[in-house]
């Protein structure tokens, strides 16, 4: 994503004579006319001034005379391969990336098209005993259940090795000698792959404990092993680092509908009915961003999962993260045997 957007905004009465001097000093080709809140109204390149200018328009007229209102736009959670798919259908070298109606970034031919290399350690959870997949589980870590043609862990793996990770840590407790067996060192896939052990459950959180201590000075990126997902990771990263975050856990949109009729009353009194409501939560999707400063406070074989380790936190910028894309977190029988039909269409990496 193009780190200076925020350069190419202007406001809708600034003179065109003006939208040209952003155009040429950042080489986008492009402006972004917005409001005080950096709401898109529309858009100008460097063609539009020029169609003006050939039609006798003066450069002193304001921009949002000529600026084109209904440009190609992305939603944020859109993945840089549907955005590269839809700048080739429109021919475009920009696209502007929108929350909600505001401004959020600019994509651009270029960059994405770039090989982009994230340093971040990457944490993997795998120590489960999968006691809900019994029996495929009795001598099969969960992480090594293959959905389609590979295991679930592998297909997590190759999501962030295609969106530019290459530091890997994999936690192990269950059987972990199939796991190290298979993953190796990470050479097949031309990544890094070290390993932590549990010698005794220690739940998400405490797993952090047994990092090594030099890692980088970056945030580390945990999730579980057990996870179908097309989260867009680089997003998430960037929302995360955007707001200087101690720790941003993922969140998906949980609704649940009461089967009967609820009423509100004040003693004997009934004050509403409303007929089988639909009540909306957001639930944790077991992916989380998490800053150096937590993880050096976990201690070394500590017990704890990653919720109540944040909880300890709350106040100090622990974030939520929405996300819309594919999610499946492969707990149960009736789960794995869905995976084994959604990957089959959702396009999840397995190559």
């Amino acid at each position: 994503m193009s780190s200076n957007w925020k350069k190419i905004l202007v406001l809708p009465l600034s003179t065109i004579q003006d939208v040209l001097k952003v155009i040429d000093s950042e080489s986008l080709q492009l402006a972004l006319v917005v409001d005080l809140d950096n709401r898109l109204l529309g858009t100008v390149t460097d063609g539009d001034i020029r169609r003006a200018l050939i039609s006798g328009v003066p450069l002193s007229r304001s921009i949002s005379e000529i600026m084109s209102t209904t440009p190609t736009v992305v939603d944020c959670s859109t993945s840089k391969s549907q955005i590269l798919e839809l700048m080739n259908i429109k021919q475009l070298h920009s696209i502007p990336i929108l929350d909600d109606g505001i401004v959020v970034g600019l994509e651009t031919f270029h960059q994405i098209t770039q090989k982009v290399k994230y340093d971040n350690p990457v944490f993997l959870m795998a120590g489960g005993f999968g006691t809900r997949l019994k029996p495929l589980t009795d001598n099969c870590p969960k992480p090594l259940l293959k959905v389609g043609d590979k295991p679930i862990l592998e297909t997590v793996l190759l999501s962030f090795i295609k969106s530019g990770f290459h530091d890997f840590y994999i936690s192990t407790h269950y059987l972990p000698e199939m796991i190290h067996e298979y993953f190796g060192d990470g050479t097949k896939w031309g990544v890094s792959i070290n390993y932590v052990h549990e010698e005794q459950p220690l739940g998400t959180g405490g797993a952090l404990g047994l990092l090594p201590k030099d890692l980088p000075e970056l945030p580390v990126i945990m999730m579980n092993g057990d996870v179908l997902t097309k989260v867009n990771l680089e997003a998430l990263l960037a929302f995360h680092n955007e707001n200087s975050a101690y720790a941003t856990m993922c969140v998906r949109e949980y609704e649940y509908q009461v089967p009967f009729g609820v009423i509100e009353s004040e003693g004997n009194n009934i004050k509403s009915m409303v007929e089988k409501p639909i009540q909306r939560f957001h639930v944790n999707a077991g992916i989380y961003v998490v800053s150096r400063k937590i993880i050096e406070q976990v201690n070394n074989n500590e017990v704890v999962d990653m919720p109540t380790l944040l909880e300890r936190y709350l106040g100090q910028s622990v974030l939520m993260f929405p996300f819309y894309e594919y999610w499946l977190d492969i707990g149960r029988m009736d789960d794995f045997n869905r995976a084994q039909i959604d990957i089959k269409t959702l396009g999840i990496t397995q190559k």
